[in-house]
């Protein structure tokens, strides 16, 4: 998950979406489903929702964060976020959605995007999440909590560059977790890779989201 200030097109911005920021084009899609392409993806100034039925991630960790981003009308915006990171990731039934609302002459208008619901699952590559909510059963393995973010190394380690992060500060890492039944609100996403498996998406008018 990248805390860094991310801007986008005007009402077009509901097409940016997690895929951990990629404008939601078909040879875009091709290539994130041939795991071809590096992903960051926020929606500016919108948070997405999230779903899966299972991740199982290896190399993991979580601290604290401030996101930077704009608002629809363009006023800079800061939110605390946690950080969840994962060195590598299997993650089976995913759906991502964003809804922009008040479109000229659409109104609101709601991005859905799948993958990873058949045989092959959705895989990534030192993945960051920009967390505002998440709702899981949880099962942590060789769990360490307390540890300052600069000193945890069973993940991929904080992201660095722009993000507003604390070495200092609290975070928790595992060697190992798998969360079920995932539902989860965020701000951004981004992957060193990210191979998504059977991807479908599609575009509409009204508000129709993951959950």
């Amino acid at each position: 998950m990248e805390s860094q200030v991310r801007g986008g097109t005007r009402w077009k911005r509901f097409a940016v979406v997690m895929v951990p920021s990629v404008a939601a084009t078909a040879a875009i899609g091709v290539a994130l489903a041939q795991g071809a392409l590096a992903a960051s993806f926020s929606v500016s100034g919108q948070s997405f929702k999230v779903t899966t039925k299972q991740l199982d991630g290896e190399g993991f960790v979580q601290y604290g964060a401030l996101d930077e981003g704009y608002t629809l009308k363009g006023d800079k915006t800061v939110r605390p976020v946690a950080v969840s990171a994962f060195s590598t990731a299997t993650i089976q039934s995913l759906c991502q959605s964003v809804v922009t609302p008040n479109i000229p002459v659409l109104g609101n208008v709601s991005l859905i995007l799948r993958a990873g619901d058949g045989a092959e699952p959705v895989l990534a590559e030192n993945l960051y999440i920009d967390v505002a909510q998440l709702e899981a059963d949880a099962t942590f393995r060789g769990i360490d909590i307390g540890v300052a973010a600069k000193d945890a190394n069973k993940g991929p380690g904080m992201k660095g560059g722009k993000e507003r992060a604390n070495p200092f500060g609290f975070s928790q890492q595992s060697d190992s977790v798998t969360l079920k039944d995932v539902k989860q609100t965020a701000w951004a996403t981004s992957a060193g890779t990210f191979k998504l498996s059977g991807l479908k998406m599609s575009v509409s008018t009204g508000v129709k989201e993951c959950y």
